[in-house]
């Protein structure tokens, strides 16, 4: 049976909190209701993110997925850390499984609704947490092309400028999900004409950031002892998080002065 638009009659049963009123949702039904917010929802992008173990509907006896309200809710959350906070399926993941993360995540404010310096200082520690310790999962070109909604072009643009770097096996190129975040950060740049050669200046600045971080803690990072490793590199992400709070702070000053 199929879970397109309009293939399956909605749930008659009595709601659940949360939940639209008086019915549960088809899968079809839920993506017409998030499309405003997310222009780029599908079905596929929703199944996929079943598989991924972060969604888990009620199905019927005849296997149709039933979305209750607080499987909406938890779908416009995901979706908001994806598009707003860059976070990985991964974290999201573990963030949901750990309760750090409320019932839904607000959308990201604009420059009409004032700033969000606490709610930045939060998504650079998240996202730092989890490009330090480990790459996660690869991804091929055509995997990363269909998650950020960019070209292959500009992928390959930002490989000759050195802002992406790929790891080949077996003559495939592939992406951790860190590259792949900034293929979606860049594709967002993008709309506003800023192109390969102008991301340099960011890929310098790292550049510079990595080689401070690494001179402070360079002793402690090559120890044997496992303990005192583990330390260096939980002091690395506090300091990497601290930096980029420092940086964000700094840019807002300076962008400050540019707006008056």
């Amino acid at each position: 049976m199929s879970d397109e638009p309009g293939g399956e009659p909605l749930s008659t049963e009595p709601r659940e909190e949360g939940a639209p009123r008086g019915k549960a949702l088809t899968i079809g039904a839920v993506c017409k209701a998030l499309s405003q917010e997310f222009p780029d929802i599908s079905i596929s992008k929703i199944r996929y993110l079943e598989d991924q173990k972060l969604l888990a509907p009620r199905r019927t006896p005849g296997g149709y997925r039933l979305y209750s309200g607080s499987d909406v809710a938890r779908l416009r959350t995901i979706l908001r850390l994806q598009r707003d906070e860059f976070l990985p399926l991964r974290v999201i993941r573990q963030e949901l499984a750990a309760g750090r993360l409320g019932e839904e995540v607000p959308a990201a404010p604009t420059a009409a609704t004032g700033d969000s310096r606490a709610g930045g200082a939060i998504s650079a520690l998240r996202r730092l947490t989890f490009s330090i310790r480990e790459a996660g999962s690869l991804y091929s070109v055509e995997d990363v092309v269909e998650e950020t909604g960019a070209d292959q072009p500009l992928i390959q643009e930002l490989e000759d400028y050195g802002i992406l770097q790929a790891q080949v096996r077996d003559g495939t190129r592939y992406y951790d999900e860190t590259e792949r975040e900034i293929v979606r950060a860049v594709r967002e740049l993008t709309r506003y004409g800023v192109g390969g050669r102008n991301l340099r200046v960011f890929r310098t600045s790292a550049e510079r950031e990595s080689a401070l971080l690494q001179q402070i803690l360079a002793p402690a990072l090559r120890s044997r002892n496992p303990e005192r490793r583990k330390e260096a590199i939980d002091t690395l992400e506090n300091l990497a998080a601290v930096a980029s709070h420092l940086k964000h702070l700094l840019l807002v000053r300076d962008l400050r002065r540019i707006a008056k």
